[in-house]
Order: C-alpha cells, then structure tokens, then sequence
C-alpha cells in the first residue's frame, strides 16, 4: 500500500554539444553523463550545468560529418576509466577519459546494431549486421561468433516422455475441438518496429536474452543465452511481440511487450523462453507504441517509455513515461511523466542509477537532461478523532484506491472504494484539520488538483465506485466523497514533467509544493491558493514563492503547532514561516539555539513533541531513526505518529509502541537499544518483513502489513483503557478488555478508590448479568498495576491512597451492596458470584440465599427462580463440595435440592438423611460436623448430649488432640474436665513434656504420677514440693534427692546436685565431690568449712586443681597452634586468588564468569563462582532434614587444601577459635584465684601468660583476617544485570561481615579477665 513520492528532481537545459544527443551512460565516480550524438562524444556535469569534455567522432571518419551516424552504444569503463562506444557503421571506439584519446579497438564490415555490456563489465556482446552475436572480453579479445537465429531450441530443450497424444489429452474449457484445431502463422513483426535486435543481461551476468526478428517469419523471437554464448531456450511463438526487452535483475521473469488485437500488455518470460504472467497498459487500441522497458538496480519498478502513434501524419506524438510496481499479483501504475508533443522535449534516452534505486535519469532531444528521485510513502489521513476513517490512498493510473480501516480491512488491490480521474495522477495529500481529515486531494499528471470530500449521501458522484465493501447482499457502511472542487494550476512555461512535488494541504484553500530552482542546487516552496483574477475561479496560483538553497528532499506539517519542516538533500533542516507577512526560511533550533540537522538524509519525516519540545523525526533508506542531530537506532524498518505515541518496526520483528510524553530523547534512545521485560507492553512480536500502514484513531489497532493483520498493540490498548477509565467509560473499557483478553483487574487496580466510589455507574454501565459475572470470576489479589501491566510514571491514578483490607473482598462486598440497592432479583446471579469469589467462599450465605427463593419464589416477572440459581451456583462451585457446605447448614430442604441436581445416587444418600433426621438435634449435628471433619463444632455439640456421650466425646478429643478444646466446654470442678486434664497429661508424656503433664496432674489430684512426671523433667523443686504433699518420710526424701542429683550431675548441674546432697540426702562429702567434679572451686571451699572436712582438701580438691591447671595450659596450647596454622594457612589461599585474579586480567577476557568475583580486598567474591557447583548439587539435600543440610554445608566449607571455598572455611575455623577461648573465660577466672590461695603462684603466673599471649595473638590477627574492604553491605547484589555468580558472591560477601562480628564480639569477652589476672600479678 505504497507510493512513489518524489523527492527531488533536477534539471539541466541549455546546454549544447554537436549534433543530436542519442543515448548516455552514467559515470557513477563523478555523477556526470557521458552523451553520445551524431557527431561526438560529450561529458555533461548536471550540477555545472555545462560541458566539461568533449571529443569529436566525426574528425576522424568514424561518423559521418552530416550528422546522419548512429551510436548504436555506450557504456562507461571505470577500471579502465574510458567509454566505450559503438556505431552502427561497424566501429567499437574507445575513449580514454584522462587522456582523451580515441582508439578504434575493432571493426565489424557488416555493422553492429546493439552494444550490450555484463553487468560485472567483463564481457561485452555485440549483434552485427548479419545478424550474429560477437562474445569478446573487456580487453576486446574475441571469444565466440554465433547466428542468431538458430534451428535448435537450446540445450534446455523440453523432454517429452511420449505419453499419449494431443487428441487423448485434456484441454480443459477449450473442450475436444482443441486439439482439432490447425497452428496459426505467426504474424510478423508490427511495421513501426525498428527490426533492431535487444540485448539485455541478468542481474548476475550468468544468462543474457537477445529479442530479434526471424528472416523467415518476419516474427519476433527471444533466445536466452549462457555466459559462455551458447543457447539455452527459445521463446515460443508470441503473436504481436515488440522491441522492448528487460531482464528483471532478481533474475525471475523477462518483460517484452505484446499488442493484442483487443489491448495492449507487457507480458513476462521465463528463462525457459515460456509466458509467466502480464499486465494490461492502460491504453486504447493503437493508441501508443513502447520504445523501451527498463527495471531499475532493486527489481521493484518497471519503467515504460511509450509515444503515441502518429496516425494523423501531421501531428507531433505526444511522449510519456510510466513507473510500474507489483504487489499482491497488481500491477500499480504509481508515476506518469507526460513531455507533451514538442519534439525538442521528447526522451531520446533514459536509464535508472545503477547505484541508487528510485532515481530516474531522462535526456532529451533538446540536450535536457532530467533526474528525478522517488521514495516509498504511503498516504493516509492523520486525524486523532473518531471522524477520521483510517484512509489510506494507493494511486493505481487514474485510480485512487481508498481504503477505510476504521469500517474494513481488505487486502490490496481491494479497496473502500475507487476515485476515477480523467489523468494519471502523480500525488494524493489530505487535509490536516480535524474534523476533515477524511478530504483529500489529488494532484494529477496535467496539473489539476480535485478535493474530494465526504458526501451527505453515497454513490452520488459518479467518479467514485464502491470496492470490496459493496455489491449484492451486503450493506454499504463506508461513506464515499464525492468531487467538491477541480483547480488548474497557474505555473510558468516550460515546466518540466512532475514540475511540483512534495504536495501538502496546509488549510481549506492553501497548499504548499516544491518545485525546481532557478539554480541548479535551489528549489522554490510555493504558496498556492485560489486565483482572485475574474475569469479564472477554478485555479490556484502561486500566492508566494520563497527560493531555497538546496534540493528540498521531504517536507512535513504538525496541524497543531502550525509549523512546517524542510529537510534538504544534505540532511540540514530548515523551518518554513507560512503565516508571517513575508514568508520566509529559517533555521531549525533548539531550545538551546543550537542549529539542528540530520546526519543522513531521511526520506520520512514527522513533527512531534518531545519533553515539552518540537522535534523533527527521520528515518533513512538504511534503517537507521533520528530525531534531530541524535540516532535512536539503526534497525527500524517503518514508523508512524500518533497522538504522544511513536509507532515502529523493527528489522528484528518486533513492533515497539513509546510514550513521547513519558520520555526525553535520551530514554527514547535507551528504550530503542536495551531488550524488554516480560510484562514490557511497548513491545510485541510481527510477523517478519512487518511495516506500519496506519493506526486507527482513538482505537487500538494498527496494520502492520496492510494486507491481512490487524495488531492490537497492547501499549495502545492500555493507554486507551486508562483514558476510559479516567473518564469513567467502564462499558468501553470493559468491551475492549474483554475482547482483547486484558485482565479485568485492571478496571479496579487502576484507581481503586474511585471505582469503589462509583460501583453503581460501573454495573449500570456493563448492564449484563454475564459481564458482570465475567468481572467478578477473574477478580484476583494480584495488583496487575505492579506486575502485568506496569502503570506509567506519570500516571495520577496510583497517586489515590488504596483502601485497606482484601482487594477480592472488597469489591465482591461492594458490587454486592450496590447490585441489592439497585434490583436485588435481575443481579441475583451477580450476588450468589460475590459470596462463592470471596477470598473465603460463603457458601453458607450462597445456598440460603437459593433457599429462600425456593421458600419464597419472587414474584417480579424475569426473576431468578431457585432451580436457575442452583444450577448456576452448582457451575461456580463443584458439586461435592457444595453438597457438603448443604449438608453444614443442617438443613435437610436445602440438602435434597442440592443433591437432587448432583449425580449422586439416591441410595447413597437418602440412608443417611434419613437416619440423620431420628436423631436428637445436638447429636445430628455432632454426626453432621463429624461427617464433614468439622471436629471443633462436633465436640461442642456433642458436649451438649449428656453425660451417656462423654466416653465418645473423651474419644473423639484423644483422637483428634482437641484438648484445650475439650477443657474449654467444661468447669475446672467438674469431674469430666479431670478426665480431659488426665488424658492431656497422657499425651504431653508421650510428647516428651514431662514437666508440663507433671503440672496438670498436679491440678487434678495425681500426685504420685504428678511426682513421677516431675523427677522425669529433673524439675526438683516441684518434685519435692509435690513429696511433701506426699508426706514422705526422710529416708524417702534422701532417696529422692540421691535420685535426683545423679540425674543433674549428668545435666552437668552440679551445683544444684550438690543442693540436694547436702540439704535433703544430708551427705556433705558427696556434695563437695560434685562440686569438685564441676570445677565449682569457691563453693567447695565454702562445704569444706562449713563441715570441717579440711582432709577433703588434699585428698581431692589440690589434686583436681592442678590436673585443671594442666587441662588448662594443655587446650590454651593447642588452640594458640591451631589458630597460627590457619591464619599462615588464609594468608596463602588469598595470595594465590589474587595471583590468579590478575591474570584473568591480564588475558582481557571480561566474558569469563569468574573475572567478575575476583575482588581487590579479599578472595571471599571467588567462592560465589566456584562453590556455585555445590549449591546445585545439593539442592535436592536441602529438602531432606537439618542433619543432612549441616552435613552438606560442612562438605561445601571444608577445610581440605585446594578446595573452592577454603579461605570461607578458614574463617569460619578461625571464628570457632575464638569462641570457645570465649568459653573458658569463668572458669579460667575461677581457677586462678583457687591456685593463689592455695599458693601455687608458678601455675597461675604460667596459665596467666598463656592466656595473655593467646589474647594477645588474637588481637593482632583481626586486621589480617577480617579485611576493612569486606565489610560491604548486607544485602545481595539483585536485579535484570545480575548473573547468578554474581549473585552467590554477593551472598558470600553477606556471611562474611557475620562472622567478622562474632569474632570481634568473642575477643571484646575475653578481655574481660584481664583486670583479674592483673591483680594476682602482684603476688
């Protein structure tokens, strides 16, 4: 759905050499065109407008000095940097462009009638006057000479297997006589065919074609031959072929024209020499002849050079040339250039640039030389309101197919419909204000511009034809324009074809166009409006004409701002100033005053607003967007504006949808280079080769291809929800949702507040019993705002505070209260819906509510009756379990008419109501409760029937540990809580909670099992207190106290065990033993006097201190080893890490995984990376138990040499060091103050030292062991960059800062008995 806009055209008259120019050959280094006459050879340089060389042909005979010679042809040598040239004489001349010298390089005596180089300039073919073809090489050495006309058809010859013969055949709607019917004769060649024979090569010089006339026949033919010059097909017999003959450059098809009696076609061949294909030219019978077909470098255009048939014999034959393009099997005639009749004006030779695809050159008899450039655009109307249709206009000849998108999708060549012009038209623009976006112009190939517009009726203009969206049986929805004003155009004489370009509708009556400068670099803007001269009201003449320095290349108009943008063929861009007195041009800047221009040239441009400021967008014709002087990217395949959204395609299949009021021009560039997120909706996926046609205005859909999609780009729609929703219009919103399958939270999250303020407009609004069912099923906790569709920054709906409690609650609740305000019968449905979406289903409320219309049938007419309502709740919630929640509420109604509509089995229930309904009411609903598992309201129930069912009540409470429940329902005096208490004691001595059993025995008059209870928790004092509740005698008491005390010495309590021995067992010497046994020095001494046991005092106590003082000195000693081992043992593992950090480093390799961990203070950031192997493998550990998790995290933290993590268990060895020194702390305190009463000063001053040198290696050790630069944040390193090495070492990084603290806080204790050890220095 493209056309062909011109961009530029570039003239050069005046200009004159010898002779009569006959053809060219473009000079791609320098952009001149090297001309050949009947007399020389000329250089023209366009942009000089003058001839910079020339050299005579005529001087030295090889043309004659009349004028009367032909070039038969050229072709520009770079590598050699001459030009070859061929006369129809026989000569092939070579002109050396830097020394220009002429070398005649072969001759052939019978002539040459064509000259056709490959396209890689390594063979030249020439066709002579004996109608054959010389093969030579570039350096003119001859390869081969062969007839053109030969017998053979060439050595892809068809095969024929021989199966059957053509009478047997099938010659489908022709019928049997086919193959009755007797071969025609060819007729001959047309009598204004030149009987010149055509070269022309394949785009990859593999294959060349050669169109002749047979002497036989007199009948055209083509042959297509190899690279090597032997023939590969011949053409079948094409009644009516003419001259002209292209090979497309793709290398698919050959295009030659055919005259048919009835029309006029170009018609394609195969390699195989078989038809594929043609197109009928828009011509009348003998009406105009085809001098040439050209195909430009891309394949994509044909250009048609066609001159009328002088058939009057006096008149001048008018000349045209016609571009063609092809999409979905149409062929479009998008551009016609007329030259009029003046023969002075008529092509003599034209030629695409083999360099740039859409750029056209022309030369003319009068030495006129023409360069057009084209670009691809498509055309549609660019209003933002629901008036405008979506047009888009596809030029086709005299046809402008227009099609609607807001009332049709139809694939071209289908159309809306067609507007009939009496020309070929050239340009198609529509008018920019709103409200009449849906006007457009047409500028046609004579200078005319019709305004259609919007007629009150359809199909009243005759020019205009429904397209696919009429005929029988269907209803005309589209309006079609109808012609409202033709105006000729005021220009000056002589005007070259396409003399206006670039043709924009600013107002009702003005117009803004290009044409060509007086200059050859300046192009004029023109001003046009309609003619105030009497006589002339039907035209537009030029209200002011404003020349510009340079090619002006694209021309853009924002109706909003009123302002209009040039970009000219360098990229600069300028700013026009239309509504002033004295238009005029300006620079474009920027807020700054900073002159801004493209890099490139761009053939599209749009205006938008960005951050507040007027920007200029561009895309070139290598992908590549800029707005202004800054590239957003280099991939964009199509983009398009609307409203503060930028629309494009990209080359990677995606279509990305951005907010120009969210972002400045560096976010669009960020946005454009960085991948998106999941829930990202400025992105989607495209199908490949997607462009943008045009997007739908105040809707959500855009056409990517113009042919078959329709996109619902997901920013589009959300952005187009929340106006709705801002507008309070649920009913729109909720339909678009719906049916694009946006999540219906969104009408809640969006602004909850609001829409909980508005609940009734909302079901008003969706006035749909299923919507709003449909709405309240999908409600979810989920806030879609934060998680799938992210709500933009500048958004005021997330600024409304949100209310508090359960988002399903809350508008299940509310939705309930405004649908039983507004008709509590026609929302019966909605209600049940509300009670069965709450976060904890009502089903209660649900079924009685259905029971109430089965009790009280509503009379309101179209109410809800009790069966649709069950069936409807019986579709929300599965049978079973609303049979169930029936059955809870005890009643039996309610149950049968749920279990009626289930496919249960009356045998399976009936039994069982049936024996429900004998029993008395609390115990019916003990067995109900019990059946549905509901034990808590059974036992309550079944505490209400009697002291008979206290042994099942007893049982149930054992069963299902409901004990504190059980002693709720009853007094503590009564003797069924005793029995409770006593069956909970049971249970919490099986749960080994001995203490706590002891407790409730106690309270329930169980003292000898209460006691028992007691000694088995060691819980002496109560043990004691419930033995003198007991009366026990003293030898009882002693035997309890010996029996308690052996179970604390084995607690290692045996202080108190020494408690007991002393105070109830009343054996001293037992108690100092144990206190001796637990170091517990002072306490002994203080039993040793208190008894006068001094004896105890050399048989035990001075023994049991000097084999502490030796433990003592031992442990010290083996900790202060242990410790230097691994601290000389961490100092090595880092200098290793380090050692190999930097040569990671060195290798420059800042892919590698581990690089990234490697850090200056510290090797820790390693074992992120390599202890990664163990996290894995033991993740199906970590599910097992805590034993096995220790078990493995001791694996993974060894201390083994070599292993990943060993500097982490360093460590972490390093710190259990230091916490058991901690440990020893009171009893090291203890101890020496026991050895210096009792004199041993050399083992205290030795244990004092050893302890001192510990505290003090440790002290030194903590700068070396916990570095300054580990002790970073806490918090790992998350997010979109993190990979998960990073991520593990940032975990790594967090431990160890951990074990850092506990270190420092276990030296911090062990100063502490320092001040004591100091005073005992004085001794």
């Amino acid at each position: 759905m493209r056309n062909l806009k011109l961009q530029r055209s570039r003239g050069c008259s005046g200009l004159q050499a010898l002779g009569s120019p006959q053809c060219f050959s473009l000079r791609t280094d320098t952009g001149s065109l090297l001309v050949a006459s009947g007399h020389s050879i000329a250089e023209l340089d366009p942009r000089a407008q003058q001839v910079v060389n020339e050299v005579s042909l005529s001087a030295d005979s090889y043309l004659p000095e009349d004028g009367s010679g032909t070039i038969v042809g050229i072709q520009d040598l770079p590598d050699q940097e001459s030009v070859c040239v061929a006369t129809a004489s026989g000569d092939v001349i070579l002109y050396n462009l830097s020394t220009n010298q002429l070398e005649c390089v072969g001759s052939v005596d019978s002539g040459l009638t064509g000259m056709s180089w490959s396209p890689d300039q390594e063979l030249v073919t020439l066709s002579t006057g004996q109608n054959t073809i010389i093969m030579m090489t570039k350096d003119f050495e001859p390869i081969t000479e062969v007839r053109i006309h030969q017998d053979d058809f060439g050595e892809g010859m068809f095969i024929t297997v021989g199966w059957g013969k053509k009478e047997t055949q099938f010659h489908g709607s022709e019928g049997k006589q086919a193959a009755k019917q007797k071969t025609t004769d060819v007729l001959p060649a047309l009598p204004w065919d030149d009987h010149r024979p055509r070269i022309t090569w394949r785009g990859d010089g593999q294959f060349f074609a050669v169109s002749a006339v047979c002497p036989e026949t007199g009948a055209r033919k083509v042959r297509v031959w190899n690279r090597e010059c032997i023939l590969q097909s011949t053409s079948e017999a094409i009644n009516g072929l003419e001259q002209a003959l292209c090979w497309k450059p793709s290398g698919s098809l050959i295009a030659a024209t055919q005259r048919k009696p009835n029309k006029h076609d170009v018609v394609f061949l195969e390699k195989n020499g078989l038809l594929h294909g043609e197109f009928t030219l828009p011509l009348g019978k003998d009406q105009a002849k085809v001098r040439e077909l050209m195909w430009n470098s891309d394949s994509t255009v044909l250009a048609i050079w066609l001159e009328d048939m002088n058939s009057a014999g006096d008149s001048k034959p008018s000349t045209y040339i016609q571009l063609w393009t092809v999409g979905n099997y149409h062929w479009y005639l998008k551009q016609s250039l007329h030259f009029g009749s003046d023969p002075q004006r008529a092509p003599v030779f034209l030629a695409w640039d083999p360099e740039v695809p859409l750029r056209l050159h022309v030369l003319c008899r009068g030495w006129q030389y023409l360069c057009y450039d084209w670009a691809w655009s498509t055309e549609h109307s660019m209003g933002d309101d629901l008036q405008d249709d979506a047009n888009v206009a596809v030029i086709d000849g005299d046809r402008v197919m227009v099609t609607t998108f807001r009332q049709c999708v139809v694939p071209p060549p289908m159309c809306t419909y067609q507007i009939h012009l009496p020309t070929a038209v050239n340009q198609v623009t529509f008018h920019p204000e709103p409200g009449k976006t849906n006007d457009l112009a047409v500028l046609t190939a004579d200078d005319k511009i019709m305004i259609y517009s919007k007629g009150e009726k359809s199909h009243e203009d005759p020019t205009v034809k429904v397209g696919a969206v009429g005929g029988n049986g269907f209803r005309v929805t589209a309006q079609t324009p109808e012609l409202k004003a033709t105006y000729s155009l005021v220009l000056r004489e002589g005007v070259e074809p396409l003399g206006l370009r670039l043709l924009t509708w600013l107002r009702d009556d003005s117009f803004l166009a290009v044409s060509s400068g007086e200059g050859p670099s300046q192009s004029r803007l023109l001003l046009l409006r309609p003619a105030g001269v009497e006589g002339l009201p039907h035209s537009l003449e030029i209200r002011s004409s404003v020349p510009v320095e340079g090619h002006v290349i694209t021309m853009c108009y924002r109706q909003k701002t009123g302002t209009v943008a040039l970009q000219l063929e360098d990229g600069q861009i300028r700013k026009f100033l239309w509504e002033s007195l004295e238009p005029c041009i300006v620079e474009w800047r920027d807020d700054a005053g900073r002159s801004v221009g493209f890099p490139q040239p761009c053939v599209q441009t749009a205006l938008c607003m960005v951050a507040g400021e007027e920007q200029l967008l561009g895309l070139t014709d290598r992908s590549r967007l800029f707005i202004g002087d800054t590239e957003l990217a280099s991939n964009i395949s199509s983009f398009v504006l609307y409203d503060d959204f930028l629309l494009l395609t990209t080359h990677s299949h995606t279509c990305r949808c951005l907010s120009l009021n969210e972002t400045s021009v560096k976010g669009l560039q960020s946005a454009l280079s960085c991948e998106s997120g999941q829930n990202d909706e400025t992105l989607r996926r495209v199908e490949r080769g997607s462009c943008i046609i045009t997007v739908i205005p105040q809707d959500t859909r855009l056409m990517p291809r113009g042919n078959l999609e329709t996109i619902h780009h997901r920013a589009l729609v959300l952005a187009q929800v929340r106006k709705w929703l801002d507008r309070l219009l649920f009913k729109d919103a909720f339909e678009c949702m719906r049916k694009l399958r946006i999540n219906l939270n969104l009408i809640y999250d969006h602004n909850p507040k609001v829409f909980l303020d508005h609940v009734e407009m909302f079901l008003k609004q969706i006035d749909s019993i299923n919507h709003i069912n449909l709405f309240l099923t999908e409600l979810k906790e989920e806030d879609t705002t934060k998680t799938m569709y992210p709500c933009p920054s500048n958004s005021t709906a997330q600024m409304a505070p949100v209310p508090s409690g359960k988002k399903v609650d809350l508008v299940c609740d509310a939705m309930r209260v405004a649908m039983e305000n507004i008709d509590p019968h026609k929302y019966c449905l909605s209600v049940l819906t509300s009670y069965v979406k709450k976060s904890i289903p009502e089903l209660e409320i649900a079924l009685q509510k259905v029971h109430e219309l089965r009790v009280n049938p509503p009379s309101v007419a179209r109410a809800v009756s009790a069966e649709e309502a069950l069936k409807y709740l019986l579709f929300l919630v599965n049978v079973n379990e609303l049979y169930e929640h029936s059955l809870g509420t005890y009643d039996f109604d309610l149950v049968l008419m749920v279990a009626e509509k289930s496919q249960k089995d009356p045998k399976e229930y009936l039994p069982f109501l049936n024996t429900l309904k004998k029993m008395e009411p609390n115990y019916q609903r003990y067995t109900i409760d019990k059946h549905l598992k509901r034990y808590r309201k059974a036992l309550q129930h079944l505490s209400k029937c009697g002291q008979e069912h206290f042994t099942e009540f007893l049982n149930l409470v054992k069963d299902q540990k409901l004990y504190n429940e059980g002693l709720r329902l009853y007094t503590s005096d009564s003797p069924q809580y005793k029995a409770i208490s006593c069956a909970y004691a049971e249970h919490l001595l099986e749960q080994q909670f001995p203490e706590q059993a002891g407790l409730l025995l106690s309270r329930c008059g169980e003292k000898l099992r209460a006691l028992e209870a007691f000694v088995t928790s060691t819980s002496w004092q109560h043990a004691f207190c419930m033995a003198a509740r007991l009366h026990f005698t003293p030898d009882k008491l002693a035997d309890l106290a010996r029996t308690l005390a052996g179970k604390l010495v084995e607690l290692r309590r045996y202080t108190e065990a020494a408690l007991l021995l002393e105070q109830y067992a009343k054996d001293c010497e037992e108690a100092i033993l144990a206190l001796i046994e637990g170091t517990a020095w002072e306490e002994a001494l203080r039993l040793v006097y208190t008894h006068d046991r001094q004896d105890i005092l050399e048989t035990n106590l001075k023994p049991a201190l000097l084999e502490a003082h030796s433990n003592q000195i031992s442990f010290l000693d083996s900790q202060r080893t242990l410790f230097i081992r691994h601290k000389s043992r961490l100092a090595v593992v880092r200098e290793l890490k380090e050692k190999a950090r930097l040569e990671l480093l060195d290798e420059d390799a800042p892919d590698c995984p581990d690089a990234e961990l490697f850090s200056e203070a510290s090797s820790m950031m390693t074992a992120g990376n390599t202890g990664s192997k163990y996290s894995h493998s033991n993740s199906r550990i970590s599910a097992r138990s805590s034993k096995n998790r220790r078990k493995a995290e001791r694996k993974k933290n060894s201390l083994k040499e070599g292993s990943p993590l060993e500097d982490v268990a360093l460590i972490q060895a390093l710190s259990e060091i230091i916490h058991t020194t901690d440990k020893i702390t009171d009893e090291v305190n203890s101890l020496l103050k026991v050895l210096v009463l009792f004199g041993y000063d050399g083992q205290a001053l030795q244990l004092q030292q050893d302890y001192e040198e510990t505290l003090q290696l440790m002290d030194k050790a903590i700068p070396e062991i916990w570095q300054d630069g580990l002790q970073q944040s806490s918090t790992p390193v998350l997010g979109p960059n993190s990979t998960a090495n990073s991520i593990m070492a940032s975990y790594q990084q967090q431990r160890a800062p951990s074990v850092l603290q506990q270190g420092q806080c276990a030296l911090t204790a062990l100063m502490s008995p320092s001040l004591d050890i100091e005073i005992y220095n004085t001794v």
